[in-house]
């Protein structure tokens, strides 16, 4: 069996490591901030170039605290926050939960990000934030994104979760809005040994206020300026996570050369292979092709030994969550179709040469010549 990712292997090769690291955590009994987080985000925004990084307890503490401090949650009609359909509901929970309203543009089919052109048609007097989703390792289009933001004072907020390491321009996910916003879940480019996340920003106001939100809004032990949340990274996963940091960058360049064997094998194939936008790095999060009968062809890969996954089958506007919006089958078409068609392929850094080939071997057979 071709697992769709494997999160063993990395980790035993680290072990050693690991061991030595909760030996010095057990030793202390420091298992709530303390060095190991302090460092972790000294290291993960020196990794985004920005001036702060604050470690939270998931991604979707790290979208839901960034969107307060950049003002989303007035007292009165709640205010909007444009976003991407073809997500993890993470995406918007987060918005709903700081008090804001989702509101939904559709994609660019050709990289399943948002499209900026559809953005501007979504903003309103109420728009207070722009929720990029730098979707499956690459970024969105952003610089179109911040020229919409800029003359109506709305907020850029990035959705990072699946981009630890990629690249738009030479500037680092995370560091292109206001802020950004990582998951360290255990399927990540940089993934712990449970729950995590991080907020990069460069705007002091923003880290302030996330590092009040994430401890019951405290500015001091016991003195609470608001209500916050208890959204803090314990001590053991920020040290796991500063070791695997290290070897990030060697990673994401064998998840790159993973991804441009599998163009290799699949080229001719009736597959529609991810598109890499012009001066990007994309980094491979996910491998995602699309194809017609996608989930015939999904069932025979699985019963010829090779696991995919699907990101996401069901459009975030057509969630029974969602309803309450009044969105119908046909409302964000490009996003739809999307879901009807992606398939992502094994993808993670200790996949062989032999497997990938398997993978295009299997798959051209099953989807036909173009």
């Amino acid at each position: 069996m071709i697992r769709s990712t494997d999160l063993t292997t990395a980790l035993a090769a680290l072990r050693g490591e690991i061991d030595v690291a909760l030996s010095r955590i057990f030793a202390t009994g420091q298992f709530i901030g303390g060095p190991e987080v302090e460092g972790l985000e000294r290291e993960f925004a020196a990794l985004c170039r920005t001036g702060d990084a604050v470690a939270v307890g998931s991604g979707t503490d790290a979208i839901r605290f960034a969107l307060m401090a950049a003002g989303v949650g007035g007292p009165s009609d709640p205010d909007e926050v444009i976003t991407s359909p073809l997500s993890f509901i993470a995406s918007t929970e987060a918005i709903s939960q700081a008090g804001g309203r989702p509101v939904f543009a559709d994609i660019d089919p050709a990289t399943c990000t948002l499209d900026p052109r559809l953005v501007e048609r979504a903003i309103t007097p109420r728009t207070r934030a722009i929720l990029p989703v730098h979707l499956y390792g690459q970024t969105a289009d952003m610089d179109p994104l911040l020229d919409l933001a800029k003359p109506h004072g709305i907020a850029v907020v990035e959705d990072a979760c699946q981009a630890h390491g990629a690249t738009d321009r030479g500037r680092v996910a995370g560091a292109i809005g206001d802020a950004g916003c990582f998951s360290f879940y255990p399927t990540k480019n940089l993934g712990g040994c449970g729950e995590g996340g991080m907020v990069t920003t460069s705007r002091p106001d923003i880290a302030a206020r996330v590092r009040r939100l994430r401890d019951h809004g405290q500015v001091e032990k016991y003195r609470h300026s608001e209500e916050g949340y208890n959204g803090r990274l314990d001590a053991i996963q920020a040290a796991i996570l500063r070791i695997k940091l290290r070897h990030l960058g060697e990673w994401n360049d064998r998840r790159r050369r993973i991804a441009a064997r599998y163009r290799d094998g699949l080229g001719g194939a009736a597959v529609v292979l991810p598109a890499e936008r012009p001066g990007a790095v994309h980094v491979y999060h996910q491998f995602t092709v699309r194809l017609q009968e996608r989930d015939r062809v999904r069932a025979a890969l699985r019963e010829r030994g090779i696991e995919t996954g699907i990101h996401y089958p069901v459009p975030l506007h057509l969630q029974e969550c969602y309803a309450w919006m009044g969105h119908r089958a046909g409302a964000f078409p490009q996003a739809e179709a999307a879901a009807r068609e992606v398939l992502s392929l094994p993808m993670y850094p200790e996949l062989t040469d032999a497997q990938v080939d398997q993978v295009c071997e299997t798959l051209r057979d099953l989807a036909g010549a173009a």
